[in-house]
């Protein structure tokens, strides 16, 4: 956690990011952070109240018809594998472990 809470309160980092939101009656309930030129997914959250409702997806779909990456990694925090496999994502490896951070490192296909 306290690696999340670094990487999110880094002005440096954060700024390289291409964000994408999802708001609701001027509420962000959706976010969709993208680096590497737009090929790796760095932050991904959709308010729990808004699950399963196609709003993550239609960040993605948007952010892809704009970016068109050839390829779309991700490394998926334990929770979110299922969802990333529901997106079209796929186990590139098994789960690791890297700064206390456990993660699937995923591949969109």
């Amino acid at each position: 956690m306290n690696h999340f809470k670094e990487f999110v309160s880094n002005s440096k980092e954060t700024a390289k990011l291409d964000m994408y939101g999802a708001i609701l009656d001027g509420k962000i309930i959706g976010v969709l952070a993208m680096r590497e030129q737009g090929t790796h997914v760095s932050l991904f959250f959709v308010d729990e109240n808004y699950h399963r409702q196609g709003i993550g997806r239609a960040m993605f779909e948007y952010m892809i018809s704009l970016t068109k990456p050839e390829k779309l990694t991700v490394h998926a925090a334990p929770y979110a594998v299922e969802a990333y496999k529901r997106l079209g994502f796929v186990a590139t490896d098994s789960e690791r472990t890297e700064d206390g951070v456990r993660y699937t490192p995923m591949l969109l296909c």
